[in-house]
């Protein structure tokens, strides 16, 4: 099964890492099978902090996520690709930068945090010529060693059939990743994972154990640190997170901070309160995008209104455009969030282990400025250097 290698020689390692293993779960396969029984991940229990193992020779690893399941290696992957930034993120943390080769959705690939962090060096080159690798083409034109890509998401969103997605794993490289920025798609009938159970699985991928511990004490560490000073629930304010992505918005789709994505993770973590607890009003999906107006809004008048889709903007252009907007608007001026100066970016749809400190620490001063800070200042809740040495390796 599986394309020939060549006679009188041995497999190289590109051919190893593309066809050496197999790949079962949700009707996926990749890779051809040396007689092994693969075993699916999809039916474990959320809690299972199981994501792969190393074979018997030293050499070999399988890496198990639904819904493709349990996928071997015989190499570690160097030429990898990931369908949008939180992944992307995971990868960059384990120290797989020079890897990358282009991304799935560019857009949502947010590289300026790096910046912050001393001697780590992100080329944007790959990711500028291939921002949107979505075709079958562009997949063997590639040539990656994986796909941090869910395989589901390409059938649901970009019309990909399972033979596509089976050729492509058999003839390129297997396929690892789950969509799990959001739980609201009717399709993803299969297990989510935390943004650390994901990221363990990543560091599996590329046998990155160390770098992942260290991000994993770091994360607890800060977060706890964070937690420990918040205020009582009684004193935290009522937060409504909305799309608009318009200078000028009139209206705005809702997310419920109940939904236990990842892109939520700072907000649950942070210990807000949905202003929109007790309504009926559902959470932005592929198949729900309702819009509120500004009557509406004012009918919830939340304490903060956080609205995504303005990640390119400083805080300080944000405030210059939509919310002086709203300051000048005859009915979204009299929202409380709006006279309180209380209107801020929400935050990333994709966030991965990095992203994620960062947006933390931007969160906890926008809700709790008087404890953390101004979300315009300067103040720092974690180490930067501390995040560099870690992807650099120097920990």
């Amino acid at each position: 099964m599986g394309r020939n290698t060549g006679r009188g020689r041995a497999p190289t390692r590109r051919e190893y890492v593309k066809y050496g293993g197999a790949v079962v779960g949700g009707g996926l396969i990749a890779g051809c099978s040396d007689g092994s029984t693969a075993n699916t991940s999809a039916t474990r229990n959320e809690t299972t902090r199981t994501t792969g193992s190393t074979t018997s020779d030293g050499r070999s690893y399988t890496v198990s996520m639904a819904p493709v399941g349990e996928v071997r290696f015989e190499t570690v992957p160097e030429r990898w690709i990931a369908y949008d930034g939180g992944y992307a993120d995971m990868a960059v943390a384990l120290g797989q930068a020079a890897g990358m080769t282009g991304s799935g959705d560019a857009d949502r690939y947010y590289t300026d945090v790096y910046d912050e962090l001393p001697g780590v060096t992100v080329g944007r080159d790959a990711v500028e010529r291939n921002p949107e690798v979505q075709t079958k083409e562009q997949f063997y034109e590639l040539d990656n060693d994986v796909h941090l890509y869910d395989p589901r998401m390409l059938v649901n969103w970009f019309e990909w059939s399972q033979g596509d997605v089976e050729e492509i794993a058999t003839n390129v490289a297997p396929f690892v990743g789950n969509l799990i920025f959001r739980r609201s798609d009717e399709w993803h009938d299969y297990r989510y994972y935390t943004l650390y159970e994901a990221f363990e699985t990543v560091a599996t991928v590329f046998q990155q154990h160390d770098r992942y511990r260290a991000f994993e004490r770091l994360h607890e560490e800060f977060i706890g640190r964070v937690r420990s000073q918040l205020p009582p629930e009684s004193e935290r304010p009522d937060v409504l997170l909305t799309y608009e992505a318009t200078d000028e918005p009139e209206t705005f789709s809702p997310y419920r901070l109940t939904d236990t994505g990842t892109s939520k993770k700072q907000w649950r973590d942070l210990g807000v309160t949905d202003a929109l607890a007790g309504t009926d009003i559902e959470n932005l999906s592929t198949t729900n995008r309702g819009e509120l107006d500004y009557e509406t809004l004012l009918e919830v008048d939340p304490t903060v209104l956080l609205v995504r889709g303005h990640e390119r903007k400083t805080a300080t252009e944000f405030r210059e455009t939509v919310l002086a907007y709203m300051e000048d608007h005859p009915v979204g001026s009299q929202l409380a969030a709006v006279r309180n100066g209380r209107v801020y970016r929400g935050g990333y749809l994709n966030q991965g282990p990095i992203h994620n400190l960062f947006l933390t620490e931007r969160g906890a001063k926008q809700i709790y400025p008087e404890t953390f800070g101004n979300v315009t200042g300067d103040d720092r809740l974690f180490d930067r250097q501390r995040v560099a040495d870690i992807v650099t390796g120097d920990f």
